[in-house]
């Protein structure tokens, strides 16, 4: 019998690692100082915010993601928390949402003008008071729609329904109390229904979120975890943290038996936090350090041995943290399947960086982009503290498909759960005086800086603002809904104009780059 080597084959053997030129960075922004160890930054396709240092109070900025190059020095920020932000999350259903918790103890949800913080914002759309202590960490449920998590030094974690008509909410819908040091970080699976935590007592714990019920907890002696994270439907968890003798280490574990792992993996005796990052459709983890400048990515499998290592990707900046862009942002077109953004602090600079599976067609490529989730609810808050759970709304990146719609059984009717969630009505449900007077400020402002919008921060000012009538909200939401419909399409196809604009520069400058050479020699 002869002997024959085991080749695995992987269509993403190949993937590599392509940072964005200077013109393409975010250069001059003040990234913030802070020890912490969270990501510091937040992007969606139409914003990238991140931290900043500031002096009094936290604040954070929010640039269009158009707008590279220098920022000024005085763009305005959101600057509405007492002490120093900690973290920052996009509402993963509403590009203009985003939510950020501070050393003041509290949690404030913004709502993002369409082109941009043109002034400093310090009105949140919700305040959320619940935390005796600094807040750490907040994450928004995957698939229902305003549902937040948040917690802080306090050990507490609070579920937090953002439906409630009151601008300044106190009481959280539930409150879990297992944990007996502090939270550092948090994970929910595809659905929502299970919610993983890392803790400073070094016990990983799975729990049920609308409950509070603890289903399963590890307490591994060889590993302290400092972060987790689901990987997707394969059913199993990541962490990483340091091993007993303070290397940095990876472990893989079964989520219904956390007693031993299935796979522990040292890697380096370096000091900085390990910050994983799971992508559920291609089942490519990377493995990020903070300080260093490289990056490690493998792939998974729900065989053994679980994990392959792919390649690494190698600079000589090192991040302070990471952003990560949203699967529906991606370019396609240049068989993109992973975009970090990266703060290096030591240049005042947010780099992104593609990662890019390399094909000559330039066609879409089905077998690298399967179905995504999508900017689509799957269910209300209340239909999920009711105890449904609902997997992810489910999108193509192909060009030209059709943006699925949130809450599809309700589309059709007028169910007053739609109503209270949708996009246009919400301002007049939580603040109708002092909200409302700053959207009309911000609505005038807009216009008479139309045609310096467009400069300063890359948005389009032909992009209009939904109907806001009374009629318009109640006697026409089909009406409505194809009005989002038809502003997301114009938005998708500008967004390939400029990509192919951006590509034509290139072969340009690759033509000549080639006429050079010849001619030199």
């Amino acid at each position: 019998m002869t002997w024959r080597p085991q080749y695995r084959s992987s269509k993403f053997r190949h993937v590599f690692g392509k940072a964005a030129t200077k013109e393409n960075c975010y250069d001059g922004v003040p990234i913030t100082r802070s020890v912490h160890d969270n990501h510091f930054c937040a992007v969606n396709p139409r914003f990238i915010a991140v931290i900043t240092e500031c002096a009094g109070g936290g604040a954070f900025l929010v640039l269009s993601v158009h707008h590279t190059g220098k920022v000024d020095p005085l763009h305005p920020k959101v600057s509405g928390h007492r002490g120093n932000v900690l973290d920052i999350k996009w509402n993963p259903f509403n590009d203009f949402c985003i939510a950020s918790c501070s050393e003041d103890s509290t949690v404030k949800v913004w709502d993002i003008p369409p082109h941009g913080v043109l002034k400093n914002l310090t009105v949140p759309w919700k305040e959320l008071q619940g935390h005796s202590r600094r807040v750490g960490l907040i994450e928004w449920h995957p698939t229902a729609n305003n549902v937040l998590f948040s917690t802080g030094y306090d050990y507490q974690v609070m579920i937090w329904n953002l439906d409630s008509p009151e601008a300044v909410i106190k009481n959280p819908v539930r409150t879990i109390s297992h944990h007996t040091d502090v939270v550092l970080s948090m994970s929910f699976n595809t659905d929502g229904s299970r919610l993983a935590t890392s803790c400073k007592d070094k016990k990983i714990r799975v729990l049920e979120p609308r409950t509070g019920n603890l289903l399963q907890e590890a307490n591994c002696k060889n590993h302290k975890a400092s972060k987790v994270l689901f990987l997707g439907n394969l059913k199993m968890l990541l962490s990483t943290g340091s091993s007993r003798w303070n290397h940095r280490q990876m472990a893989l574990w079964d989520q219904e038996d956390l007693d031993v792992p299935l796979l522990q993996e040292d890697l380096d005796g370096s000091s900085g936090v390990l910050f994983p990052f799971y992508d559920p459709d291609t089942h490519m983890l990377y493995i990020a350090g903070k300080g260093d400048g490289n990056i490690r990515y493998y792939e998974i499998s729900s065989e053994k041995p679980y994990m392959h290592f792919l390649t690494e990707y190698r600079s000589h900046t090192p991040q302070k943290g990471m952003g990560i862009m949203p699967k529906r942002g991606l370019d396609v077109s240049s068989c993109e399947v992973f975009r970090f953004y990266k703060l290096v602090t030591i240049k005042a600079l947010i780099e992104p960086l593609s990662m890019i599976v390399p094909r000559r067609s330039e066609s879409y490529q089905d077998d690298i982009y399967p179905m995504t989730a999508s900017s689509a609810a799957a269910m209300s808050a209340e239909e999920w503290l009711s105890g449904i759970d609902k997997g992810p709304v489910l999108q193509s990146l192909k060009p030209g498909s059709r943006v699925p719609d949130s809450y599809p059984e309700l589309s059709s009717g007028l169910g007053s759960k739609g109503l209270g969630n949708s996009l246009g009505t919400r301002r007049s449900q939580s603040r109708p005086g002092q909200l409302q007077l700053a959207y009309i400020q911000d609505q005038l402002g807009n216009k008479e800086c139309r045609s310096k919008t467009s400069v300063s921060n890359g948005q389009d000012p032909t992009l209009c603002s939904p109907p806001k009538t009374e009629n318009e909200v109640w006697g026409g939401f089909d009406l409505r809904l194809k009005f989002h419909k038809q502003q997301e399409e114009i938005r998708r196809l500008r967004e390939m104009l400029n990509q192919r604009d951006v590509r034509i520069k290139q072969l340009e400058l690759e033509i000549n780059n080639v006429r050079n050479s010849q001619d030199s020699h």
